[in-house]
C-alpha cells in the first residue's frame, strides 16, 4: 500500500522542518537526516559512532535521548505549522545497547492539537531490533517557525 501524497502546503511544510532539523548547530554533531513522510510521522537516520560511547564500549544514554526526542518532536511539529514546539516531558526505556552503526528513529504523533501534543518514538538498530523507546509531550512555543532560520522548503 503506497501513501497519499500530502497537500501543497503540508508537503512545504515538511520540507521545511526537514531544513530546520539540518541547519540546527547541534546536529553538526551528528552524522543523522530527517525525513517526514507525512502527517504525524517523522523518521531520523543516524550514524552512531565510538566517539559518543560510554566507558563500557556502547552509546551513552543521551544519544538514546537525542534520536527519540527529535523524531517525537518532529512527528508532532509536522502537525503544527505556525509555532516551534518544545519538549516539557520524555519517557524513555532503554531496551538494548546501542553500537556503531546505523539506527533509525521512528516518530509518531499519539494525541493533542491544541497546545500540548503527545508522541512516541522507537529506535531500530541495523539487525531490526527494537533498541529503545519514548513518549514526549510537547508544547507549543510563542516563538514563529517562520522567523527561525533555516525554517525554509528550498533547503
Amino acid at each position: 500500500m503506497t501513501r497519499p501524497e500530502p497537500a501543497k502546503g503540508a508537503a512545504l511544510h515538511f520540507r521545511a522542518l526537514e531544513s530546520l532539523y539540518a541547519h540546527a548547530p547541534i546536529n553538526d554533531l551528528f552524522a543523522s537526516t530527517l525525513e517526514i513522510a507525512g502527517e504525524g510521522l517523522a523518521r531520523i537516520r543516524f550514524d552512531v559512532t565510538e566517539n559518543v560511547f560510554h566507558a563500557a564500549g556502547a552509546a551513552h544514554g543521551t544519544i538514546y535521548f537525542k534520536m527519540l526526542d527529535d523524531a517525537a518532536f518532529y512527528a508532532a511539529n509536522s502537525l503544527v505549522t505556525d509555532r516551534f514546539l518544545l519538549t516539557t516531558a520524555f519517557n524513555l526505556h532503554f531496551t538494548k545497547p546501542v553500537r556503531a552503526g546505523p539506527v533509525v528513529a521512528e516518530g509518531c504523533w499519539v494525541s493533542g492539537r491544541r497546545r500540548v501534543l503527545v508522541a512516541e518514538a522507537r529506535l531500530i538498530d541495523q539487525s531490526g531490533d527494537e533498541i529503545g523507546r519514548g513518549t514526549g509531550t510537547f508544547m507549543r512555543s510563542r516563538i514563529p517557525l517562520a522567523g527561525l532560520p533555516g525554517y525554509r522548503a528550498d533547503g
